[in-house]
C-alpha cells in the first residue's frame, strides 16, 4: 500500500467519483430484490437492502447509500441514516436468519442522522439494537466499508464475523474536522488530528479491528467486483462450515479481544 497521508485517505474516501453501495450492489449481485420499510414508521432510502444471488449462493444485502449528485445525494440524506434505515436493516438481517442467507453489509455513511427529529424516533436505541441482533446472529455477515465508516452510525452494520476495509476507506468514532474542534477548539487542524485517529485501513488492521484491506487498483471495474466477489464467496463457504453456536461465539470473541494487542505491547513496554 502506497504511503498517503491520513488527511488524503478521508478526501478519498468521501471524493464523489467513488463507488457507492448501489454500484457494488449491482456489480456484486445478480436478481436483486430491494425490500422496503421498518414496519414502524417509514423506509429510510439511505440504506438499501435486500435479497439477492452472490454467485449461486442467495444472501441478503444491506448497504449504505449516499447517491451520486446533488439531486440523488440530498435525497438519500447524503448516506446518513434514520432510525427506520436502522430498524429497516435490522428487519432484514434477522429475516436472513430465519431463512439461513449470509449477510453481506456495505457500509459507507459519516454517521447517523443526528437531527432531532432522528432522535425523537429511537435513533441511539435503534444502533443499539442493532448491535445486540448481529452480536448474536446465528448466520454469518461480512461488512465491508467503502468509503467512511464513521462512528456509530457505521458500527451499527459493521458488527460482524469479519470487517474489510477498501484501501482508501476510513474507519472512525469521529470526523477529523469533529475531533479537531473538540480538541483544539479549530477544525483547520483535521490533518493533524486524522494522524492521531489512526483511522486508515492500514491502521485499523494493524490493529486488528479489521480482518482485511482491499487494494483499490482496479476501482470501478469488472476485475475489482469480480475479485471480491471471489473473496466474498470463498469466505462465507469457510463461515458457513462452523455451526450457529460456533460463529456466534467467534463473533462474541473477535469484538471481546479489541484493544488488547494494544494493552499487551504497553505492558511489554513498562
Amino acid at each position: 500500500m502506497p504511503d498517503k497521508a491520513a488527511i488524503d485517505r478521508v478526501k478519498t474516501a468521501r471524493s464523489n467519483n467513488r463507488p457507492t453501495g448501489v454500484d457494488f450492489i449491482e456489480n456484486l449481485f445478480s436478481d436483486f430484490i430491494e425490500l422496503h420499510g421498518d414496519r414502524r414508521y417509514a423506509d429510510d432510502p439511505a440504506i438499501v437492502g435486500g435479497i439477492a444471488y452472490l454467485g449461486s449462493m442467495p444472501v441478503t444485502v444491506i448497504a449504505m447509500e449516499k447517491g451520486h449528485g446533488a439531486r440523488e445525494r440530498m435525497s438519500r440524506n447524503f448516506g446518513a441514516p434514520n432510525p427506520e434505515g436502522y430498524r429497516k436493516a435490522c428487519r432484514l438481517m434477522k429475516q436472513a436468519e430465519k431463512f439461513g442467507r449470509p449477510v453481506v453489509c456495505i457500509v459507507d455513511t459519516s454517521g447517523a442522522y443526528c437531527g432531532i427529529e432522528a432522535e425523537e424516533r429511537g435513533q441511539g436505541q435503534a444502533i443499539a439494537e442493532n448491535l445486540m441482533v448481529m452480536m448474536s446472529l446465528r448466520t454469518p455477515v461480512i461488512s465491508v466499508l467503502i468509503g467512511e465508516g464513521g462512528s456509530g452510525g457505521a458500527l451499527a452494520l459493521a458488527a460482524a464475523d469479519e470487517v474489510w476495509m477498501l484501501e482508501n476507506a476510513v474507519y472512525s468514532v469521529i470526523s477529523p474536522e469533529g475531533c479537531a474542534s473538540i480538541l483544539w477548539r479549530d477544525a483547520s487542524k483535521a490533518a493533524e488530528a486524522a494522524q492521531s485517529l489512526k483511522l486508515t485501513a492500514q491502521d485499523a488492521l494493524e490493529l486488528e479491528a479489521i480482518e482485511r484491506v482491499i487494494p483499490e487498483n482496479d476501482l470501478g471495474k469488472d476485475a475489482f467486483y469480480s475479485a471480491l466477489k471471489e473473496q466474498l464467496i470463498a469466505r462465507f463457504g469457510s463461515l458457513s462450515e462452523l455451526t450457529p453456536d460456533a460463529l456466534t461465539e467467534r463473533r462474541y470473541m473477535r469484538f471481546r479481544k479489541l484493544g488488547t494487542k494494544n494493552l499487551k505491547e504497553a505492558d511489554h513496554a513498562v
